[in-house]
């Protein structure tokens, strides 16, 4: 109870994204060997596993919650990924995300709003983020699937 209260008051509860989503962000996104994705709160990896597994990209989680934070190290341990998928224990506001070509998340609105400054000032004009039930509204909308709620958008602000 108390890691979820935590990683809830540092940026969102944690909810696990069913793998069908993950697949659907991930295509959304048109991730490729040559992208670097970052997961935002990577909770167990799922993201970060599909990413390098199934699309070729490599792959960095950032998680605060210490316990999934070592279940995500086991993980890519056991799955051989330790060479294309790393993960950093800390709080993504905190975390340079320069290096990313796609930004996934599943957070909250607050916090996603807490984020688009962020995003315009680090991210490459053509990174892709995708996001998980919640929307940037400062930032370019570049395709949106409503059924899913799955949301992709430029770190560049609406025109």
């Amino acid at each position: 109870m108390a890691s979820i209260l935590w990683t809830q008051s540092r940026g969102a509860p944690w909810v696990p994204t069913s793998l069908g989503k993950v697949q659907a962000m991930l295509a959304m996104a048109e991730v490729g060997p040559n992208d670097l994705v970052y997961d935002l709160g990577c909770g167990d990896g799922r993201t970060l596993v599909a990413a390098a597994w199934t699309f070729g990209a490599c792959a960095v989680g950032i998680e605060i919650d210490p316990l999934r934070y070592l279940w995500c190290q086991v993980l890519i341990t056991v799955l051989g990924l330790r060479g294309r998928v790393k993960i950093i224990f800390g709080d993504f506001f905190a975390q340079d995300l320069s290096p990313a070509d796609v930004v996934t998340c599943y957070l909250t609105q607050s916090t996603n709003e807490r984020l688009q400054d962020k995003f315009m000032q680090e991210l490459h004009p053509t990174a892709r983020l995708v996001s998980n039930d919640f929307t940037f509204p400062k930032l370019q909308l570049v395709r949106q699937n409503n059924p899913a709620r799955i949301y992709l958008y430029h770190p560049v602000p609406v025109k």
